[in-house]
């Protein structure tokens, strides 16, 4: 089997499971947000409402408008904290205490190898990098996990992703998994984990959380790195728990391998209107498209580590007329430790503003709108028609490097 097929195997009873077997599996950790869990709480209360299946195994995180940006999304806010009031959720996230869901719930150590962890949110795929199964879920799918603890499953079949070489200094994890999207496609890995393996150890744990967040752009059901050292140095300071560490049978069957060589990994960007559409920095730059905003932050870029990358570019620079840039934190401990560092003021004095963590512009929520036919690069994860804004409005992704050279310049180069 696959790491990801051992880990669905163990939470459902079985010695082994076979891609395409219907299963129902135990799950170790819900998550919500204040966008789908409303939703969610909604269907539990229809089936008959009573209590959910564990209190500590449930956590919701108010990210997406919040802190508030309308009546609607204040309803919206209320209905996640009146449940979580009923139903006694230790694991409640609110403004002062909260940040972007999948930046917050691995720095609270909630998210541990071979866990089952399933959230009503396509980029819940992201604690794949800590060696979880870790899955986007509908909100009535949610709504029947809290209620039994329980969710039906179809095991996927995997695709194999080496990497060999070493990442360079100014290439990261967005570079390799917007490499990868542009080369099989956003459907490329559709229904399959993304299991990737070889030589990762040029990879930060912070290029593995961007590396699996962006699985479900490939169509992936999930993204799942081994746990090595660099797994476990990170897991040792947020958590005391112990783990199993699982890895992939020696003759695992996958549909396909891809080998990315990392030493010939260059900047990638994205180019509208899906993440598939990528070019490397250098042919891109040979286009000289102006830009009308910038936004460095969100689940895929928001780490300190993304910030320090940002950081180096703009330090005692200004950033170019006409340029709107935002910066986004992930997390309230992102944002603390960066202002100790001096990011956040070196970012102020660029002509930055830096807002309180949330998913905001990503999903064209608040804090940073498109209008019609404005440019924007951008460290999030989807560039869709209309995702960030106007539906004329254009979308490039990139890294934070990539993004933060775009401030500067006033156009991607």
């Amino acid at each position: 089997m696959t790491l990801s097929q051992k880990i669905l195997a163990a939470h459902c009873g079985k010695q082994s499971v076979t891609p395409g077997e219907m299963i129902m599996a135990n799950v170790d950790l819900a998550l919500g947000n204040d966008i789908t869990c409303p939703l969610a709480v909604n269907e539990f209360e229809a089936s008959g409402g009573g209590k959910v299946f564990d209190p500590n195994k449930v956590a919701i995180v108010l990210d997406h408008f919040a802190p508030n940006k309308d009546i609607e999304s204040a309803r919206q806010c209320a209905a996640c904290r009146n449940f979580a009031n009923e139903q006694g959720i230790k694991n409640f996230f609110d403004v002062g205490q909260m940040g972007i869901e999948h930046a917050l719930l691995p720095e609270k150590g909630l998210t541990l190898p071979h866990m089952l962890i399933v959230g009503a949110d396509s980029h819940t795929c992201t604690y794949g990098a800590v060696s979880s199964f870790s899955t986007g879920v509908g909100s009535t799918d949610l709504a029947y996990a809290l209620k039994t603890g329980k969710l039906w499953f179809r095991v996927p079949s995997a695709v194999k992703v080496t990497l060999k070489g070493k990442l360079k200094p100014i290439v990261s994890g967005k570079d390799v998994i917007l490499h990868l999207i542009g080369m099989i496609g956003v459907s490329g890995a559709r229904y399959t984990s993304l299991e990737f393996g070889g030589d990762i150890s040029s990879l930060s744990i912070d290029d593995r959380f961007t590396v699996c967040n962006m699985a479900i752009e490939a169509g992936a059901k999930n993204g799942i790195f081994p746990v090595d050292e660099i797994t476990r140095e990170y897991l040792k300071q947020r958590t005391d728990k112990k783990f199993e560490c699982l890895t992939a049978d020696a003759d695992a069957q996958y549909d396909r391998e891809v080998v990315i060589d990392l030493d010939e990994l260059r900047p990638t960007v994205a180019k509208p209107h899906l993440p598939e559409n990528t070019a490397t920095l250098e042919e891109i730059s040979q286009e000289k498209i102006k830009v009308d905003q910038v936004v460095i932050g969100s689940c895929t870029n928001g780490r300190l580590s993304d910030l320090r990358s940002a950081y180096e570019v703009l330090k005692g620079n200004k950033i170019a007329k006409g340029v709107r840039v935002i910066i986004i934190p992930a997390t309230q401990y992102i944002y603390l430790q960066a202002l100790r560092l001096g990011y956040i003021e070196a970012f102020i004095e660029a002509g930055a503003v830096v807002s309180t963590p949330t998913c905001g512009p990503c999903l064209g929520g608040h804090m940073g709108i498109l209008a019609d036919n404005e440019t924007a690069i951008a460290t999030t994860n989807r560039n869709f028609i209309g995702r960030m804004g106007a539906r004329s409005s254009r979308i490039y992704l990139a890294s934070p490097y990539t993004a933060a050279r775009a401030a500067l310049l006033g156009y991607i180069g």
